[in-house]
Protein backbone atom coordinates (compact mmCIF):
# COMPACT_ATOMS: atom_id res chain seq x y z
CA UNK A 1 0.00 0.00 0.00
CA UNK A 2 2.84 2.36 0.83
CA UNK A 3 4.25 2.11 -2.70
CA UNK A 4 0.90 3.02 -4.23
CA UNK A 5 0.58 5.94 -1.79
CA UNK A 6 4.07 7.18 -2.74
CA UNK A 7 2.98 7.25 -6.36
CA UNK A 8 -0.18 9.21 -5.49
CA UNK A 9 1.18 11.59 -2.87
CA UNK A 10 4.46 13.43 -2.66
CA UNK A 11 4.80 12.96 1.09
CA UNK A 12 3.53 10.81 3.92
CA UNK A 13 1.89 13.95 5.30
CA UNK A 14 -0.08 14.23 2.03
CA UNK A 15 -1.20 10.60 2.35
CA UNK A 16 -2.25 11.15 5.96
CA UNK A 17 -4.16 14.32 5.04
CA UNK A 18 -5.96 12.54 2.17
CA UNK A 19 -6.87 9.80 4.67
CA UNK A 20 -8.27 12.34 7.12
CA UNK A 21 -5.67 11.35 9.73
CA UNK A 22 -3.08 13.37 11.66
CA UNK A 23 0.29 13.43 9.90
CA UNK A 24 1.91 11.76 12.93
CA UNK A 25 -0.13 8.59 12.27
CA UNK A 26 2.23 7.18 9.66
CA UNK A 27 5.27 7.89 11.84
CA UNK A 28 3.65 6.04 14.75
CA UNK A 29 2.78 3.08 12.50
CA UNK A 30 6.48 2.58 11.76
CA UNK A 31 7.14 1.83 15.43
CA UNK A 32 3.89 0.13 16.46
CA UNK A 33 3.11 -3.43 15.36
CA UNK A 34 -0.60 -2.76 14.74
CA UNK A 35 -3.35 -0.16 14.52
CA UNK A 36 -7.13 0.01 14.45
CA UNK A 37 -9.20 -0.99 11.45
CA UNK A 38 -10.53 2.53 10.87
CA UNK A 39 -6.97 3.80 10.38
CA UNK A 40 -6.02 1.02 7.99
CA UNK A 41 -9.26 1.52 6.08
CA UNK A 42 -8.70 5.26 5.70
CA UNK A 43 -5.11 4.80 4.55
CA UNK A 44 -6.12 2.05 2.14
CA UNK A 45 -8.91 4.10 0.59
CA UNK A 46 -6.66 7.12 0.08
CA UNK A 47 -4.02 4.88 -1.57
CA UNK A 48 -6.63 3.38 -3.90
CA UNK A 49 -7.11 0.07 -2.09
CA UNK A 50 -10.18 -1.70 -0.71
CA UNK A 51 -10.11 -3.83 2.40
CA UNK A 52 -11.83 -7.17 1.94
CA UNK A 53 -13.03 -9.55 4.66
CA UNK A 54 -13.53 -13.14 3.55
CA UNK A 55 -14.44 -16.22 5.56
CA UNK A 56 -11.49 -18.07 7.03
CA UNK A 57 -10.75 -21.44 5.50
CA UNK A 58 -11.34 -24.51 7.58
CA UNK A 59 -8.57 -27.08 7.73
CA UNK A 60 -10.62 -29.27 5.36
CA UNK A 61 -10.92 -26.46 2.83
CA UNK A 62 -7.31 -25.42 3.13
CA UNK A 63 -5.96 -28.59 1.59
CA UNK A 64 -6.51 -30.54 -1.57
CA UNK A 65 -7.28 -34.24 -1.29
CA UNK A 66 -4.31 -36.31 -0.12
CA UNK A 67 -3.56 -37.75 -3.53
CA UNK A 68 -3.81 -35.43 -6.48
CA UNK A 69 -2.84 -37.70 -9.31
CA UNK A 70 -3.89 -38.24 -12.89
CA UNK A 71 -6.97 -40.27 -11.91
CA UNK A 72 -8.30 -37.48 -9.71
CA UNK A 73 -7.41 -34.86 -12.30
CA UNK A 74 -9.26 -36.94 -14.90
CA UNK A 75 -12.41 -36.91 -12.74
CA UNK A 76 -12.15 -33.13 -12.37
CA UNK A 77 -11.74 -32.77 -16.14
CA UNK A 78 -14.85 -34.90 -16.71
CA UNK A 79 -16.77 -32.68 -14.28
CA UNK A 80 -15.53 -29.51 -15.98
CA UNK A 81 -16.43 -30.80 -19.44
CA UNK A 82 -19.88 -31.97 -18.32
CA UNK A 83 -21.23 -28.43 -17.94
CA UNK A 84 -22.80 -29.46 -14.62
CA UNK A 85 -22.83 -26.56 -12.14
CA UNK A 86 -24.74 -28.24 -9.30
CA UNK A 87 -22.87 -27.29 -6.10
CA UNK A 88 -23.66 -30.64 -4.45
CA UNK A 89 -22.13 -32.55 -7.35
CA UNK A 90 -19.04 -30.36 -7.18
CA UNK A 91 -18.75 -30.76 -3.39
CA UNK A 92 -18.72 -34.50 -3.96
CA UNK A 93 -15.50 -34.08 -5.93
CA UNK A 94 -13.43 -32.24 -3.35
CA UNK A 95 -13.07 -29.56 -0.67
CA UNK A 96 -15.02 -26.32 -1.16
CA UNK A 97 -11.95 -24.12 -1.53
CA UNK A 98 -10.37 -26.35 -4.17
CA UNK A 99 -13.60 -26.76 -6.12
CA UNK A 100 -14.55 -23.08 -5.83
CA UNK A 101 -11.19 -22.01 -7.22
CA UNK A 102 -11.56 -24.50 -10.03
CA UNK A 103 -14.95 -22.94 -10.89
CA UNK A 104 -13.40 -19.43 -10.91
CA UNK A 105 -10.66 -20.68 -13.21
CA UNK A 106 -13.24 -22.17 -15.61
CA UNK A 107 -15.23 -18.92 -15.50
CA UNK A 108 -12.22 -17.20 -17.02
CA UNK A 109 -11.94 -19.58 -19.98
CA UNK A 110 -13.60 -19.47 -23.37
CA UNK A 111 -16.27 -22.12 -23.73
CA UNK A 112 -17.45 -21.92 -20.10
CA UNK A 113 -20.34 -19.71 -19.02
CA UNK A 114 -18.68 -17.06 -16.86
CA UNK A 115 -21.65 -16.07 -14.69
CA UNK A 116 -22.76 -19.68 -14.03
CA UNK A 117 -19.28 -20.70 -12.89
CA UNK A 118 -18.78 -17.58 -10.75
CA UNK A 119 -22.11 -18.23 -8.99
CA UNK A 120 -21.06 -21.85 -8.46
CA UNK A 121 -17.69 -20.76 -7.09
CA UNK A 122 -19.28 -18.48 -4.50
CA UNK A 123 -21.63 -21.26 -3.38
CA UNK A 124 -18.66 -23.58 -2.90
CA UNK A 125 -16.45 -21.11 -1.02
CA UNK A 126 -17.67 -17.60 -0.23
CA UNK A 127 -15.19 -15.00 -1.47
CA UNK A 128 -13.16 -17.28 -3.75
CA UNK A 129 -14.00 -15.18 -6.82
CA UNK A 130 -12.28 -12.10 -5.36
CA UNK A 131 -8.78 -11.51 -6.73
CA UNK A 132 -7.21 -11.73 -3.27
CA UNK A 133 -8.71 -15.13 -2.41
CA UNK A 134 -8.27 -16.55 -5.91
CA UNK A 135 -4.59 -15.57 -5.71
CA UNK A 136 -4.31 -17.72 -2.57
CA UNK A 137 -6.02 -20.55 -4.44
CA UNK A 138 -3.54 -20.24 -7.31
CA UNK A 139 -0.62 -20.48 -4.88
CA UNK A 140 -2.01 -23.46 -2.93
CA UNK A 141 -3.77 -25.46 -5.61
CA UNK A 142 -2.28 -28.62 -7.09
CA UNK A 143 -4.16 -27.75 -10.29
CA UNK A 144 -1.95 -26.14 -12.93
CA UNK A 145 -4.27 -23.70 -14.75
CA UNK A 146 -2.66 -23.66 -18.20
CA UNK A 147 -2.50 -27.45 -18.36
CA UNK A 148 -5.96 -28.01 -16.87
CA UNK A 149 -7.76 -25.40 -18.98
CA UNK A 150 -6.22 -26.71 -22.19
CA UNK A 151 -7.35 -30.26 -21.40
CA UNK A 152 -10.81 -29.17 -20.16
CA UNK A 153 -11.48 -27.11 -23.29
CA UNK A 154 -10.36 -29.98 -25.50
CA UNK A 155 -12.50 -32.49 -23.57
CA UNK A 156 -15.48 -30.16 -23.94
CA UNK A 157 -14.91 -30.00 -27.69
CA UNK A 158 -13.15 -26.62 -27.97
CA UNK A 159 -9.65 -26.99 -29.34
Amino acid sequence: MAQAAKARFLTEAGWAKASGLPKETLSRLKTQPSCDLRTVGALAQAAGFTLVAVPAMTQEEDHAPGKFGRDYEDKLLDLAASGNTDPEVWRGHGPGFLMGGLAVMLASARGFERERYLRLAEKLHLGVSTPEVFDIWLKKSPVRPSRFLHMARRRKGFA
